[in-house]
């Protein structure tokens, strides 16, 4: 099965863009993905191309038309009707990587992009769109919330990062953030790679990376450590932690 993207986008130019190069690149030329843009533009019917008005009710910009955008998702819908369909918008709900992890274990995935002022409500209301975030700040479209959804999804399809458990200790991945690395030289201005990292324990070293790992999540990203201490799927060290609350 071959990963496909379709992008809905005023500027399909954007695309494959830098997921043309390193391994999402490696990965499109081997056939493991392939990138799809859709220009709205094509699904409109005066001279000029028109796919955006003036917003009801007044107000500064332009909005994006909900008859020509739900066409070029139609169209996307006929071309792959399995894939979900995302839009881009600060409304969105925030891209975790657990959304990553289900959407690049299925057969693809449709992203509209947005501009301009947004989409007409009336098109969420119309069609089966997630609405999706990548972040509490705004850009000048979607089509760079686009390439980071896609890099996400595409460094997890099979033979793409080479060994399989390769993104398995990273950020997020368990909830909390992941343990800080090192790399030679040993010693560097004057730092020195942890005594630990350097012991041959790997008990020990499980140990050290699992512990920062917590300890940094606490610190730099609470909500984090929240829903890492309430979830179900509590590690050994967390339930100690409960335990000693009880004593």
């Amino acid at each position: 099965m071959t990963f496909t993207a379709q992008i809905l986008t005023l500027y399909p130019e954007m695309f494959p863009g830098p997921l043309g190069t390193s391994l999402a690149g490696r990965a499109l030329s081997e056939g493991k993905w392939i990138c799809d843009p859709i220009n709205p533009r094509d699904f409109t019917t005066d001279k000029h191309r028109s796919v955006d008005d003036t917003p009801a009710g007044g107000g500064a910009g332009m909005v994006l038309r909900a008859d020509i955008m739900a066409a070029a998702v139609d169209q996307a819908i006929e071309n792959h009707p399995k894939v979900p369909i995302l839009a881009m918008t600060p409304r969105g709900k925030p891209l975790t990587q657990a959304r990553v992890r289900e959407i690049a274990a299925g057969p693809g995935v449709t992203i509209i992009c947005g501009r301009f002022e947004g989409f007409d409500e009336r098109l969420f209301d119309a069609r089966p769109i997630e609405e999706v975030s990548i972040g509490d700040y705004v850009l000048s479209g979607g089509e760079m919330g686009a390439l980071v959804l896609l890099d996400a999804c595409i460094r997890l399809l099979p033979g793409v990062m080479g060994a399989s458990s390769s993104g398995d200790d990273e950020s997020f991945e368990n909830v909390i953030l992941e343990y800080p690395q090192y790399t030679r030289p040993q010693i560097w201005e004057g730092r020195i790679i942890p005594e630990v990292l350097r012991s041959g324990d790997h008990a020990k070293i499980a140990a050290w990376r699992k512990q920062r790992a917590e300890e940094d999540t606490r610190l730099r990203r609470p909500d984090l450590w929240e829903r890492h201490r309430d979830s179900p799927d509590q590690s050994p060290s967390g339930a100690q932690e409960k335990d000693k609350d009880k004593e």
